[in-house]
C-alpha cells in the first residue's frame, strides 16, 4: 500500500517500511510528541455514549 508520510508528506510503502505510515522513526517520533503535548485531540468519542440508553428507551417503549 503505497502513502504519503503524515509528517512529512514523503512517499511510503507499508511492503518495505516498517515504519509505516510514517516515512521514519524520526516522523514517527513527532508524532508520538505532538498526542503527548496534547496537539492532537479526539473533538468527540468514537462511540455514541447515548445510543445504548436509546435501546433501553426504545424497548421500554415497545413494552408499553
Amino acid at each position: 500500500m503505497k502513502f504519503q508520510c503524515p509528517i512529512c508528506r514523503k512517499p511510503t510503502d507499508s511492503e518495505s517500511n516498517a515504519e509505516f505510515p510514517f516515512c521514519s522513526e524520526r516522523c514517527k517520533l513527532l508524532d508520538l510528541g505532538a498526542w503527548a503535548s496534547e496537539k492532537y485531540v479526539i473533538s468527540e468519542p468514537v462511540i455514541d455514549e447515548s445510543f445504548p440508553e436509546d435501546l433501553d428507551r426504545d424497548a421500554d417503549d415497545r413494552k408499553n
